[in-house]
């Protein structure tokens, strides 16, 4: 229920430019603070602290910086590029999104700012002999800065781009957003489980004016709308999913002004031209299943790895069966709108195909993707049975087709057996 303009102030705030300019006027702020705070200290600070030193001190920063920073940069690049090639390039932007890695590149940046400012301020005598003494203590604490972030840099390194690594922060992502739409899955909104017998026949189409997908819901801005106009909105196109300009994303129902409120409503609906993680469960988990895919490709031959995202879905699938308090899950914040679920059977569908079509030849990934439906079919919740079951047939089918020795199609049928059993 994030409002648009907050959602994209977060987009923004996530950009690596953002936190390296924020660390930059920082940082050029620092270094100007001592014109200004020079006339309380004591002249004879000066030389009993040995602040003359400051402008050898300040020269070594900007050169040692402007070299950290060009290296860390490569670094980063390299990590993009090996995480784009070994895991999938949908899994890029999180990288890119690494809080330590932009706190390290912006800290970089900031000192080599400050020690430039410093050293043009200094050879003007804009400082003064008082406000060396200023400059130097800052230029430490700076140093020290420095110092805590190379060694954060130096181990971060260590995982920056490799596939578990990244694996792990899909996960994370994937969960965060499962676990807010568990919360609210209809975004706050009253229910629309069968749009073609809940949109009255009156409703009018509303068209996006883009061609893409839908990767933020603004429904308190539909809300607004909605009560503004005294009518109802009801929602066709839910984050996630691609729409056309020949295809509405939503219904208006009563709006007293439909056409003044199109544009209105088109505004809620942020369109681009990739999904996004934050309203998009499903997108997550497309993600998982194609790092799965690309472990077990010929190329790269990595059955552990999709072990291991196997697992992984357990995990995220998991969070739908969560219990959570009724009463906040039935609370309507925007009666008047009206929002689809998202389709449980999809999410399955999102996680399992792929790994089950392209594993279908190597018996341990079968023997752990029944294993795993098996958990999920224990969950005290018939949507889980129903296509934990479904995708233990499919699997199976395509494990006969591709498996040679008889020995693993039978162990295949067991595993199988024990899903259905449940």
């Amino acid at each position: 229920m994030t409002s648009r303009w907050i959602w994209l102030s977060s987009q923004i705030i996530h950009r690596i430019w953002f936190r390296a300019s924020l660390f930059s006027l920082l940082a050029i702020a620092t270094a100007l603070v001592a014109i200004f705070v020079r006339p309380y200290i004591p002249s004879n600070w000066t030389t009993s602290i040995g602040a003359d030193a400051v402008d050898n001190v300040l020269s070594i920063i900007a050169s040692s910086m402007l070299t950290v920073t060009t290296f860390s940069l490569s670094t980063m690049v390299s990590a993009y590029s090996a995480a784009t090639s070994s895991v999938t390039p949908r899994a890029t932007r999180l990288i890119m999104q690494d809080s330590t890695t932009q706190n390290v590149l912006a800290t970089f940046v900031g000192s080599f700012l400050f020690s430039l400012v410093g050293i043009i301020a200094l050879s003007t005598g804009a400082y003064g002999e008082s406000g060396r003494v200023v400059l130097f203590v800052v230029t430490i604490a700076v140093i020290v800065l420095i110092i805590v972030t190379l060694l954060r840099w130096i181990d971060h390194l260590s995982s920056l781009g490799r596939v578990t690594e990244t694996t792990a922060r899909v996960e994370v992502v994937t969960i965060e957003a499962m676990r807010s739409r568990r919360k609210r899955p209809f975004l706050g909104c009253r229910p629309l489980n069968d749009a073609s017998f809940d949109v009255p026949a009156t409703a009018r189409p509303i068209f996006p004016s883009a061609i893409g997908y839908v990767q933020h819901l603004d429904t308190g801005g539909l809300s607004a709308i909605a009560t503004a106009g005294g009518g109802q909105i009801f929602v066709r196109t839910i984050p996630g999913q691609l729409t056309g300009t020949n295809e509405p994303v939503a219904w208006s129902v009563g709006l007293r002004d439909h056409d003044l409120d199109q544009d209105a409503i088109r505004s809620c609906f942020s369109i681009g031209q990739t999904r996004s993680f934050d309203q998009d469960p499903r997108f997550g988990a497309c993600v998982l299943a194609e790092i799965a895919s690309r472990a077990l490709s010929p190329a790269v031959n990595d059955p552990g790895t999709a072990i291991d995202v196997i697992t992984r879905a357990i995990r995220v699938l998991s969070v739908w069966a969560e219990p959570v308090d009724p009463a906040l899950e039935a609370e309507i914040l925007y009666p008047n709108v009206h929002v689809p679920p998202i389709d449980l059977a999809g999410l399955f569908d999102d996680l399992f195909v792929p790994i089950a079509r392209d594993g279908a030849g190597i018996i341990e990934v079968g023997l752990q993707l029944q294993k795993a439906l098996r958990v999920l079919s224990l969950y005290d919740d018939d949507r889980f049975r129903q296509n934990a079951r479904r995708h233990s047939v499919e699997a199976l089918g395509r494990a006969e087709l591709q498996l040679a020795f008889a020995g693993d199609r039978e162990r295949i049928r067991r595993a199988s057996e024990a899903v259905r059993r449940t």
